[in-house]
């Protein structure tokens, strides 16, 4: 990860340094994504591939903690890139690699990856009479033949992105920026003034309490007519939880500012620990109650859905901005392996999912705890999209988009 050198002077073209830290959480991300899916059917009452697997309390609880921060901090982390390679490439030639490392996984993806998921819970789940994988695509994932009667869903046609959604929503958010950058510019030229870098300090404990009461009223505001795990298609294409977007958009906007006023080194580190500790204590007290005890509304005008929407929204800020601190600070080392696994982690969020599923399908009944079937999903799907990704990134086809 790169950001800007603060000693160059205002007037000269900005130079770059790399942050080996951010390389670190980003895999650490990408890991943290595995693991929660490979949580998915042993804890959360969430709809996934696989169903009818023993549960425990403890996954559904980390599940509910992983929940409330993992995406947003990606979505930072990704936005961090965003304005500086738009600067040094250009804008048209920007977007155009964008549509190629984000369009093109998401197009092949929800042709390939997702059909291929969706035809197996098809066949193990939904009690139609079997049919061939070409006519599932054609007649229920694209929606070309007749609705089945008694359908069951979770939507119709079944055509969807899956865990690709992140993917697709990174690049709507990657456009808007850039239309909001263009608009900006647009806008000093008719006011006949020279664009100026007023310097911003960092975020401290007010700010980030503000933020924190911000994104709860919107997330509660939101909820009362989409709850949690409610997706919607925007535009007919883009896939949408809009229950969290307050957290997502308002995690990639900071992203976008934290490398404009370079926060990533500015933060002060005594600010994040104090927050770090409060994310903690959220956590401690979510496994104390239980993610499923009843206490938290998923949405709608009441007290249960405001306690959530405060509480989820505090989690989420205070962990983003813990973790933050925690690798700038303490988790700072590069090395060949680092260095690797960072290379290869877009390719596992992309792969990871049919690996976890496989590995789940196989796993039932065959006596294993929950504990015991998500440790084994997770060890295999880590090392085998890992692996994967490091060979697919080294093919020329496959080099440019992962």
């Amino acid at each position: 990860m790169y950001t800007i050198d603060s000693g160059a002077p205002p007037s000269s073209p900005r130079r770059i340094r790399r942050l080996d830290w951010l390389d670190n959480i980003r895999i650490a991300l990408t890991v943290l994504v595995v693991v929660h899916h490979a949580a998915q059917p042993y804890g959360p009452q969430d709809w996934w591939y696989v169903e009818g697997q023993p549960r425990t309390p403890a996954l559904a609880t980390l599940s509910a903690v992983d929940g409330s921060f993992f995406m947003s901090l990606f979505f930072f982390v990704s936005a961090v890139f965003v304005p500086g390679s738009c600067h040094r490439h250009g804008a048209w030639r920007f977007l155009k690699g964008r549509l190629v490392r984000l369009g093109i996984p998401v197009v092949v993806g929800a042709l390939t990856i997702v059909p291929g998921l969706m035809y197996a819970y098809y066949v193990h789940y939904r009690g139609y009479p079997p049919i061939s994988f070409p006519r599932y695509f054609l007649d229920v994932y694209l929606g070309l033949g007749d609705k089945p009667a008694n359908w069951t869903g979770p939507s119709w046609p079944d055509l969807q992105f899956g865990h690709l959604w992140f993917i697709q929503n990174l690049l709507a958010y990657t456009v808007l920026y850039m239309v909001c950058s263009r608009a900006g510019r647009l806008l000093q030229r008719l006011r006949r003034g020279g664009r100026v870098q007023v310097a911003r300090p960092a975020p401290g404990h007010r700010a980030l309490l503000g933020l924190t009461a911000l994104i709860a009223a919107a997330t509660f505001l939101v909820r009362l007519w989409y709850p949690l795990d409610e997706w919607v298609p925007v535009l007919d294409f883009l896939q949408v939880e809009p229950a969290r977007v307050p957290q997502y958009a308002a995690f990639f906007v900071l992203g976008v500012l934290g490398y404009r006023y370079d926060w990533l080194e500015a933060f002060d580190a005594r600010v994040g620990w104090v927050w770090l500790g409060g994310g903690l204590a959220g956590v401690a007290v979510l496994v104390v109650i239980g993610a499923d005890a009843g206490c938290f509304g998923p949405g709608g005008f009441n007290g249960p859905a405001l306690a959530w929407a405060a509480y989820d929204s505090a989690l989420c800020v205070s962990l983003c901005v813990g973790l933050l601190t925690v690798f700038r600070e303490a988790v700072t080392g590069s090395s060949r392996l680092s260095a690797e696994l960072a290379a290869d982690s877009y390719g596992v969020y992309i792969l990871h999912v049919p690996l976890v599923v496989t590995m789940q399908y196989y796993l039932t009944d065959r006596g294993l705890s929950p504990a015991g079937a998500w440790v084994t999903t997770s060890a295999f799907a880590l090392s085998a999209a890992f692996l994967l990704a490091a060979g697919l990134h080294r093919l020329p086809g496959f080099r440019q988009v992962l």
